[in-house]
Protein backbone atom coordinates (compact mmCIF):
# COMPACT_ATOMS: atom_id res chain seq x y z
CA UNK A 1 0.00 0.00 0.00
CA UNK A 2 2.78 2.43 0.62
CA UNK A 3 3.48 2.82 -2.84
CA UNK A 4 -0.11 4.75 -2.97
CA UNK A 5 0.39 7.03 -0.16
CA UNK A 6 0.77 10.99 -1.28
CA UNK A 7 3.88 12.52 -1.10
CA UNK A 8 5.52 15.92 -0.68
CA UNK A 9 6.89 16.28 -4.87
CA UNK A 10 3.13 15.33 -5.99
CA UNK A 11 1.19 18.55 -7.31
CA UNK A 12 -1.09 19.36 -4.54
CA UNK A 13 -3.92 19.26 -6.83
CA UNK A 14 -3.50 15.99 -8.03
CA UNK A 15 -4.30 15.20 -4.26
CA UNK A 16 -7.67 16.77 -5.25
CA UNK A 17 -8.02 14.93 -7.93
CA UNK A 18 -7.52 11.91 -6.54
CA UNK A 19 -9.68 12.71 -3.65
CA UNK A 20 -11.91 15.57 -4.10
CA UNK A 21 -12.97 15.36 -0.14
CA UNK A 22 -9.57 16.57 0.48
CA UNK A 23 -11.60 20.12 -0.10
CA UNK A 24 -12.88 20.28 3.35
CA UNK A 25 -9.35 19.55 4.82
CA UNK A 26 -7.48 22.69 3.19
CA UNK A 27 -9.09 25.15 4.97
CA UNK A 28 -8.91 23.66 7.97
CA UNK A 29 -5.70 24.14 7.19
CA UNK A 30 -6.36 27.41 6.30
CA UNK A 31 -4.90 26.78 2.67
CA UNK A 32 -6.76 28.42 -0.25
CA UNK A 33 -7.31 27.14 -3.78
CA UNK A 34 -5.18 28.56 -6.51
CA UNK A 35 -1.88 27.33 -5.57
CA UNK A 36 -1.84 26.43 -9.49
CA UNK A 37 1.08 23.52 -10.41
CA UNK A 38 3.02 23.72 -6.91
CA UNK A 39 3.95 20.89 -5.20
CA UNK A 40 2.54 20.03 -1.57
CA UNK A 41 6.11 21.04 -0.03
CA UNK A 42 5.75 24.27 -1.63
CA UNK A 43 2.12 24.99 -0.55
CA UNK A 44 2.77 23.54 2.74
CA UNK A 45 6.65 26.21 3.10
CA UNK A 46 3.92 29.00 1.68
CA UNK A 47 1.35 28.37 4.24
CA UNK A 48 4.28 27.91 7.23
CA UNK A 49 2.34 24.24 7.17
CA UNK A 50 4.59 21.11 8.65
CA UNK A 51 4.29 19.09 5.12
CA UNK A 52 4.75 15.96 6.98
CA UNK A 53 1.27 16.83 9.14
CA UNK A 54 -0.48 17.50 5.96
CA UNK A 55 0.37 14.43 4.27
CA UNK A 56 -0.41 12.69 7.33
CA UNK A 57 -3.96 13.96 7.48
CA UNK A 58 -4.14 13.64 3.72
CA UNK A 59 -3.43 9.98 3.83
CA UNK A 60 -5.78 8.76 6.65
CA UNK A 61 -8.72 10.70 4.93
CA UNK A 62 -8.00 8.88 1.50
CA UNK A 63 -6.33 5.85 2.23
CA UNK A 64 -8.42 3.10 4.38
CA UNK A 65 -5.52 0.57 5.95
CA UNK A 66 -2.94 3.61 6.48
CA UNK A 67 -2.20 4.03 9.61
CA UNK A 68 1.38 6.06 10.60
CA UNK A 69 4.11 3.98 12.16
CA UNK A 70 5.61 4.73 15.50
CA UNK A 71 8.36 6.91 13.97
CA UNK A 72 6.27 8.98 11.40
CA UNK A 73 4.21 9.76 14.78
CA UNK A 74 7.40 10.58 16.65
CA UNK A 75 7.90 13.48 13.96
CA UNK A 76 4.50 14.92 14.90
CA UNK A 77 3.49 18.61 14.69
CA UNK A 78 1.32 17.84 17.91
CA UNK A 79 0.30 21.75 17.75
CA UNK A 80 -0.93 22.00 14.22
CA UNK A 81 -2.67 19.10 14.81
CA UNK A 82 -4.54 20.01 17.68
CA UNK A 83 -5.13 22.87 15.57
CA UNK A 84 -6.68 21.45 12.28
CA UNK A 85 -9.09 19.29 14.32
CA UNK A 86 -10.12 22.92 16.17
CA UNK A 87 -10.62 23.87 13.05
CA UNK A 88 -12.66 21.39 11.93
CA UNK A 89 -14.94 21.64 15.07
CA UNK A 90 -15.61 25.36 13.97
CA UNK A 91 -16.37 23.75 10.89
CA UNK A 92 -19.27 21.40 12.27
CA UNK A 93 -20.50 23.95 14.45
CA UNK A 94 -20.87 26.83 12.30
CA UNK A 95 -21.59 25.57 8.95
CA UNK A 96 -21.94 21.91 8.60
CA UNK A 97 -24.76 21.02 11.44
CA UNK A 98 -26.45 24.39 11.10
CA UNK A 99 -26.96 23.86 7.42
CA UNK A 100 -28.83 20.30 7.88
CA UNK A 101 -30.62 21.63 10.54
CA UNK A 102 -31.86 24.74 8.32
CA UNK A 103 -32.67 22.32 4.78
CA UNK A 104 -34.39 19.71 7.68
CA UNK A 105 -36.79 22.72 8.74
CA UNK A 106 -37.41 23.59 5.71
CA UNK A 107 -37.93 19.83 4.56
CA UNK A 108 -40.71 19.29 7.63
CA UNK A 109 -42.53 22.04 6.70
CA UNK A 110 -44.31 19.73 4.46
CA UNK A 111 -44.60 17.05 7.33
CA UNK A 112 -47.19 16.85 9.65
CA UNK A 113 -47.06 17.53 13.60
CA UNK A 114 -46.00 14.57 14.70
CA UNK A 115 -43.56 13.38 12.30
CA UNK A 116 -41.60 17.06 12.20
CA UNK A 117 -41.62 16.83 16.51
CA UNK A 118 -39.87 13.36 16.49
CA UNK A 119 -37.35 14.36 13.20
CA UNK A 120 -36.45 17.69 14.99
CA UNK A 121 -36.33 16.46 18.46
CA UNK A 122 -34.08 13.31 17.25
CA UNK A 123 -31.62 15.84 14.85
CA UNK A 124 -31.52 18.52 18.35
CA UNK A 125 -30.51 15.59 20.36
CA UNK A 126 -28.10 14.26 17.60
CA UNK A 127 -26.83 17.28 17.52
CA UNK A 128 -26.57 18.22 21.09
CA UNK A 129 -24.32 15.02 21.48
CA UNK A 130 -22.00 16.50 18.64
CA UNK A 131 -21.76 19.65 20.40
CA UNK A 132 -20.96 17.90 23.86
CA UNK A 133 -18.12 16.01 22.27
CA UNK A 134 -16.24 18.41 20.47
CA UNK A 135 -16.74 20.94 23.87
CA UNK A 136 -14.75 17.75 25.91
CA UNK A 137 -12.21 17.32 23.29
CA UNK A 138 -11.23 21.19 23.55
CA UNK A 139 -11.92 21.73 27.15
CA UNK A 140 -10.52 18.28 28.15
CA UNK A 141 -8.22 16.80 25.78
CA UNK A 142 -6.44 19.17 24.37
CA UNK A 143 -5.38 20.67 27.30
CA UNK A 144 -4.53 17.86 28.81
CA UNK A 145 -2.49 17.07 26.33
CA UNK A 146 -0.62 20.81 26.38
CA UNK A 147 0.08 19.76 29.87
CA UNK A 148 1.89 16.37 29.10
CA UNK A 149 3.91 18.58 26.70
CA UNK A 150 5.23 20.59 29.65
CA UNK A 151 5.96 17.34 31.28
CA UNK A 152 3.27 17.98 33.33
CA UNK A 153 0.17 14.44 33.92
CA UNK A 154 -2.38 16.21 35.86
CA UNK A 155 -4.56 13.85 38.23
CA UNK A 156 -5.49 10.59 37.05
CA UNK A 157 -6.92 11.53 33.66
CA UNK A 158 -5.38 9.29 30.93
CA UNK A 159 -5.60 9.36 26.60
CA UNK A 160 -7.49 5.90 27.25
CA UNK A 161 -10.58 7.12 28.83
CA UNK A 162 -10.97 9.42 25.48
CA UNK A 163 -10.00 6.26 23.09
CA UNK A 164 -12.53 4.23 25.25
CA UNK A 165 -15.49 6.94 25.14
CA UNK A 166 -14.38 7.93 21.27
CA UNK A 167 -16.71 7.77 18.18
CA UNK A 168 -19.86 6.94 18.83
CA UNK A 169 -22.26 10.18 17.84
CA UNK A 170 -21.75 8.47 13.90
CA UNK A 171 -24.21 6.02 15.38
CA UNK A 172 -27.25 8.12 16.06
CA UNK A 173 -26.71 9.91 12.55
CA UNK A 174 -26.61 6.71 11.01
CA UNK A 175 -29.99 6.47 12.36
CA UNK A 176 -31.48 9.72 11.59
CA UNK A 177 -30.81 9.16 7.61
CA UNK A 178 -32.27 5.73 8.08
CA UNK A 179 -35.20 8.20 9.48
CA UNK A 180 -35.66 9.69 6.65
CA UNK A 181 -34.80 7.02 3.93
CA UNK A 182 -37.68 4.69 5.43
CA UNK A 183 -39.95 6.17 7.33
CA UNK A 184 -40.48 9.98 7.00
CA UNK A 185 -43.20 9.95 4.04
CA UNK A 186 -42.31 10.85 0.69
CA UNK A 187 -43.90 14.55 0.40
CA UNK A 188 -42.94 17.70 -0.28
CA UNK A 189 -39.48 18.53 -2.07
CA UNK A 190 -38.05 15.15 -3.62
CA UNK A 191 -34.76 17.74 -4.06
CA UNK A 192 -33.97 19.00 -0.71
CA UNK A 193 -35.08 15.72 0.87
CA UNK A 194 -32.15 14.32 -1.27
CA UNK A 195 -30.03 17.64 -0.59
CA UNK A 196 -30.36 16.53 3.82
CA UNK A 197 -29.90 13.26 3.12
CA UNK A 198 -26.45 14.11 0.66
CA UNK A 199 -25.39 16.61 3.22
CA UNK A 200 -25.87 13.96 6.41
CA UNK A 201 -23.52 11.40 4.42
CA UNK A 202 -21.29 14.08 3.98
CA UNK A 203 -21.01 14.85 7.24
CA UNK A 204 -21.18 10.97 8.42
CA UNK A 205 -18.20 10.61 6.67
CA UNK A 206 -16.12 13.55 7.52
CA UNK A 207 -16.42 12.74 10.94
CA UNK A 208 -15.38 9.53 10.31
CA UNK A 209 -12.03 10.59 9.05
CA UNK A 210 -12.04 13.26 12.44
CA UNK A 211 -12.67 10.17 14.28
CA UNK A 212 -9.83 8.33 12.50
CA UNK A 213 -7.45 11.03 12.71
CA UNK A 214 -7.52 11.13 16.00
CA UNK A 215 -7.33 7.66 16.66
CA UNK A 216 -4.46 6.79 14.51
CA UNK A 217 -2.32 10.13 15.03
CA UNK A 218 -3.53 12.10 17.72
CA UNK A 219 -4.06 9.04 20.53
CA UNK A 220 -0.49 7.39 19.93
CA UNK A 221 1.41 10.10 19.79
CA UNK A 222 -0.18 11.01 23.20
CA UNK A 223 0.43 7.45 24.62
CA UNK A 224 3.90 7.95 24.06
CA UNK A 225 4.12 11.32 25.76
CA UNK A 226 2.35 9.25 28.53
CA UNK A 227 5.24 6.59 28.42
CA UNK A 228 8.27 9.01 28.60
CA UNK A 229 6.47 11.08 31.58
CA UNK A 230 5.58 8.43 33.73
CA UNK A 231 9.54 7.10 33.09
CA UNK A 232 10.62 10.50 34.23
CA UNK A 233 8.00 10.10 37.09
CA UNK A 234 7.07 13.78 36.83
CA UNK A 235 3.37 14.71 37.74
CA UNK A 236 1.35 17.86 39.18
Amino acid sequence: MKHLLFSGKQKLSDLIHANYKLLLVLPRFNIKLGFEDRKVNEVCERYGISPHLFLMVCNVCTFDAYTPGRKEAEQLDIDGLILYLTRSHQDYREHRVPVIKGQLDRLLDYHDKKEEKSVRQFFDGYSTEVINHLHYEENTVFPYIYGLKRGIKSGQYHIKQFEKNHGNIEEKLHDLKNIIIKYLPDQGDAELRNQVLFNLFWLEEDLNRHTLLEERILIPFVQQLEERLNNTGEHE
